[in-house]
């Protein structure tokens, strides 16, 4: 099933932050957030047990405990298992992420893409956040930017394992769609070239924004909408870099990103355009996106993306960007 037509909306609710991402929230603050999306309408929710190993799951299932399940769409991610063991955040192995979720739950986090893992995630996530059921569940950062030169054999073992145990559960309607949730392009070339598993889509963080998005455009896109398949597209803000954050893929953003980022904030500025407009309204252009799911951590971050999303931005801000070369010309725009 087209993962847009089992997500309700267009705009989700990443909830990375929830796990205490680069900084410690307060509990109510964090309620305070899911309250806000709710209250704004938005109803998918999008998490994961390697956010603060398992902290966010939680957070989101008791914010949204008593709300009619009906009437919203969770998906959450499979590859981790948190356990009871408790294990210093220093000594985790997480590759380039490894000081992302230092202020999230001590549990120990143990990497795991067999088919009996990935069921035992499944019943983990679905005690932390509170429900009998969840509608899509992609598998987690069978990548580089976490395993290095062995992100191949990862992927092996999760195509014999994960895979093969998501597509038995969609088929038996356990769940409705499941995919990939990765940072990299690779992984979404290597199984849509596959004759099987079937995946329903893929939810690809930080790879098609305003500062990142011609691998995506060129070696991803164009093969989705045929085979038909949708992607969530998470980190359309490129890890707070485009809103003036410090951070660009979950480190300190470098001199030809902040470079990059003034010269769209210089064309939005003439033009009297948000940078989180342009970077929401540019993810969700594209046909391929089925929905796009900043992160927040504070109520006042929802109501703007909120306010990005009905901006009215012209055409003539999206031909200045092209004209600079900060857009591909062959990306699609609103």
């Amino acid at each position: 099933m087209a993962l847009r037509h089992i997500i309700k909306g267009r705009l989700g609710f990443g909830t990375a932050p929830l796990g205490n991402m680069f900084r410690a929230i307060p509990e109510d603050e964090a309620r305070e957030t899911v309250d806000a999306a709710w209250d704004a309408g938005i109803r998918y929710f999008d998490t994961a047990p390697f956010y603060g190993a398992g902290l966010a799951e939680l957070r989101l299932g008791a914010a949204l405990a008593g709300r009619p399940r009906t009437d919203f769409v969770i998906s959450t991610k499979v590859g981790r298992l948190i356990l009871d063991e408790i294990e210093t955040t220093a000594s985790r192995d997480f590759g380039e992420k490894g000081g992302v979720f230092a202020h999230g739950r001590p549990n120990r986090v143990v990497n795991d893409y067999s088919a009996d893992a990935t069921l035992r995630s499944i019943e983990q996530s679905l005690v932390r956040l509170g429900t009998d059921h969840i509608e899509i569940v992609f598998v987690h950062d069978v990548a580089q930017d976490f395993y290095g030169d062995e992100w191949l054999s990862v992927f092996e073992a999760a195509r014999k394992g994960a895979f093969r145990a998501l597509d038995r559960l969609r088929d038996e309607g356990v769940i409705k769609g499941w995919g990939l949730g990765v940072n990299k392009v690779e992984p979404i070339e290597l199984i849509m070239a596959l004759d099987e598993p079937r995946p329903d889509g893929f939810l690809l963080a930080g790879r098609y924004s305003l500062l990142d998005h011609e691998r995506a455009l060129q070696r991803v896109m164009p093969a989705l909408i045929p085979a038909g398949l949708e992607l969530v597209v998470g980190g359309p803000y490129s890890s707070g870099a485009l809103v003036g954050g410090p951070n660009f893929e979950y480190a300190p953003a470098s001199p030809a990103i902040l470079e990059k980022v003034a010269r769209i904030k210089a064309i939005a500025a003439r033009h009297g355009i948000s940078m989180k407009a342009a970077g929401l309204q540019f993810a969700l252009a594209h046909p391929a996106v089925a929905a796009v799911i900043p992160g927040a951590s504070k109520p006042s971050r929802i109501a703007e993306d909120e306010a990005a999303l009905a901006e009215v931005l012209s055409s003539a801000f999206w031909s200045d960007l092209r004209a600079n070369r900060i857009i591909d010309p062959t990306a699609p725009l609103p």
